[in-house]
């Protein structure tokens, strides 16, 4: 049985993150230079100073395009994909994945492990993993059963050998 899952914990959102400009006061008041907002000079009205390169840069950075609430932020997705695999006779793995990088490979790990995370992860989860671990418990016991019989007729045999 597989189980994977894949940034189940991350949030995005399209929106650019508001973040004013070093340089920027607020609106009509100057920066740290003494230059008011627009980019003007004091006493010249309508020349900037600014070569066309620098202010096409000052008037889009930082800013939003309006578009965007204020204080709206974009949040940074992180995908991970965890495989957890168990077989017939109980024997569980797990592997992690980290975008295209494996961070851990075929980590053994018991049953009992397997079953509280999925229950805490989801009860969607849990049931279908349980029923899976509860199969090879019965599986198991059926051997244990099956081989305590055998140890039984091993015993008898033995004892017939010694009287």
């Amino acid at each position: 049985m597989t189980v994977d899952s894949a940034g189940s914990a991350t949030q995005t959102t399209d929106e650019s993150p508001q973040v004013p400009a070093a340089d920027d006061g607020p609106a009509g008041e100057p920066g740290p230079q003494g230059q008011p907002e627009d980019g003007g000079t004091e006493g010249t009205p309508g020349d900037t100073g600014a070569a066309p390169e620098q202010e096409s840069s000052k008037a889009t950075r930082g800013k939003g395009t309006g578009k965007s609430k204020a204080g709206a932020r974009k949040t940074r997705t992180v995908e991970l994909t965890l495989t957890v695999t168990g077989t017939a006779d109980g024997e569980w793995q797990a592997e992690l994945k980290h975008g295209s990088k494996w961070v851990a490979k075929g980590l053994d790990i018991p049953a009992a492990a397997v079953s509280r995370a999925a229950r805490e992860l989801h009860e969607d989860l849990s049931a279908p993993i349980d029923e899976v671990i509860d199969a090879a418990r019965e599986q198991q016991q059926a051997k244990v059963a099956q081989l305590e019989a055998e140890l039984e007729q091993a015993r008898q045999a033995l004892a017939d050998l010694e009287s």
